[in-house]
């Protein structure tokens, strides 16, 4: 299931990129059908990372990265 997320994660950005309303939202779907689907398989990051809409995050995790930075969510002190 990883390869068809981060296919859909790497979809999704290029969307993004162009203006591809249809396609941003079709991706998105698929995005939330996967984690749906392996939430309980899924390593626990990457659940996080589809959970909080994080796919450049996510996409790092896919391809191994390891130095991912640590947003809000990840310890961090937003603005309040």
């Amino acid at each position: 299931m990883e390869i068809q997320i981060k296919q859909a994660v790497v979809a999704l950005m290029a969307a993004i990129k162009t203006g591809d309303g249809q396609t941003v939202a079709e991706e998105m779907a698929r995005l939330d059908d996967f984690l749906m689907q392996g939430r309980l398989t899924l390593h626990p990051q990457l659940v996080h990372f589809l959970e909080k809409r994080s796919y450049p995050k996510a996409l790092m995790f896919l391809g191994g990265e390891t130095d991912i930075p640590v947003g809000i969510c990840g310890g961090g002190r937003g603005k309040g």
